[in-house]
């Protein structure tokens, strides 16, 4: 079992910086899948970024080289850091674990979100 906790967003004007953290329990999480999906009003849930257990790291193509994925296994956690935020950015961000694809909105582990709010 794998519980997920978000923390990191807010309001940010377009252009500027927010990190999302996402901190784990559960001993299965340091070789799981980790990423980040997203869910704007009225829209589906899309991926954003994943690391796999390996480390290979995955991005959508709309966030490539604004946004950067990484985790920390010794502390059990994995972060978003969003560059150059744009006002469709504007979504609430999940943290997730464990099954994770560039090409579904699956996973087996899901936190509870954290909204991210970009101005223009």
């Amino acid at each position: 079992q794998v519980q997920l906790v978000e923390s990191g967003g807010g309001l940010v004007q377009a252009g500027g910086s927010l990190r999302l953290s996402c901190a784990a329990s559960g001993r299965t999480f340091t070789w799981s899948s980790k990423g980040w999906f997203r869910q704007a009003p009225g829209k589906a849930r899309e991926f954003v970024a994943a690391i796999s257990g390996g480390g290979t790291i995955t991005y959508a193509d709309a966030v490539k080289g604004r946004f950067t994925i990484s985790r920390d296994n010794a502390k059990n956690a994995v972060y978003l850091q969003m560059n150059s935020l744009k006002p469709e950015d504007t979504a609430v961000y999940y943290c997730a674990a464990g099954g994770i694809t560039s090409t579904s909105s699956r996973a087996d582990y899901w936190g509870q979100g954290t909204q991210v709010t970009v101005s223009s």
